[in-house]
């Protein structure tokens, strides 16, 4: 079973480490709820079923038909995400009373690493950024889409291409909907000019006291989806600037749920490293690295709705 970036926080012993970690978690939903694997070596390679085996009836006496499932093999690769903070001597000796300039720096550059994850977990495209993860856009198939435009202008949403694309996410309810603050907006615009006052319920949840709910299922507001994605003129997702649109994504999360999974080294997660006293300018240098990558256990763990303008949904 999958453990939390924020789980994975309680077995750190070191005040630094655990404190970055818990900068990260608090800043990105997403990291909230996704559960990490821990393997070991550099690739997770995982069988995802294609086809199921064919089952019948039969007459006693007949001979049985025997029949395999098909699988596609899977290799996710990890990832190495990070940056080096430079921490100037002179500053840190003569302000050390007003501020640690390396624990200040460090946090920094650890709340730089959840952005670029956060990120490329909606955008990444591994085949024109090679270092990076494929994120959601790249991994969700088409066929696990729904497009709320027919063409290259964005339309309004409705409750029924939502709804429609929420239950294209199996086995059961999706763990998670993904939204921008715009989408928020218009879905409560669209629920109250229908009569229904708000269409989202605040409640103990995943996400906190406060977890915002659609139909049972928790609802973040992710501020790394944009408004501004390209679509197609048949309405299909092709980029993340150059127009107006924004998509939403259900996700169900989990090894048990064949959902989708963060992947890390044993022994790894967010590291910080000290790299040593820099022969060019009187400054130590120290590491914030993380060996990560996200994996999608099955073609029906994700779903995205697509091509949404700004305008109140409609029924």
């Amino acid at each position: 079973m999958g453990y939390t970036l924020a789980e994975a926080e309680n077995y750190s012993h070191d005040a630094l480490l655990a404190g970055l970690v818990e900068c990260i978690v608090s800043e990105s939903p997403v990291l909230q709820v996704l559960p990490f694997e821990s393997f070991q070596g550099n690739a997770y390679t995982y069988n995802r079923e294609t086809t199921l085996p064919t089952a019948g009836f039969y007459d006693p006496g007949e001979v049985w038909q025997e029949s395999t499932p098909v699988v596609t093999k899977v290799t996710a690769k990890l990832k190495i995400l990070g940056g080096d903070v430079d921490i100037d001597k002179f500053l840190r000796t003569t302000r050390l009373n007003v501020n640690d300039i390396a624990v200040t720096g460090v946090m920094q550059k650890a709340k730089a690493v959840q952005r670029t994850f956060e990120d490329r977990f909606i955008y990444g495209v591994s085949a024109t950024e090679p270092k990076a993860f494929d994120g959601l856009h790249t991994l969700c198939p088409t066929a696990q889409t729904v497009n709320m435009s027919a063409d290259a202008t964005p339309d309004a949403g409705t409750f029924a291409k939502l709804e429609e694309m929420i239950d294209l996410v199996r086995p059961g309810k999706p763990d998670l909907i993904l939204m921008t603050r715009r989408t928020r907006r218009a879905i409560n615009a669209g629920a109250r000019t229908l009569g229904g006052g708000n269409a989202f319920v605040a409640g103990p949840g995943a996400l906190g006291p406060m977890t915002l709910s659609y139909n049972g299922i928790p609802v973040a507001i992710c501020d790394f989806m944009g408004d501004v994605e390209t679509i197609s003129a048949g309405g299909l997702y092709t980029g993340k600037t150059g127009s107006t649109a924004s998509s939403v994504f259900a996700v169900k999360f989990g090894v048990e749920n064949y959902g989708l999974i963060g992947l890390e080294p044993e022994g790894g997660g967010l590291q910080v490293e000290p790299v040593g006293v820099l022969e060019t300018k009187d400054a130590d240098r120290e590491r914030v690295k993380w060996y990560v990558t996200v994996a999608m256990l099955s073609t029906v763990c994700i779903a995205r709705l697509t091509g949404l303008s700004g305008a109140a949904f409609t029924t």
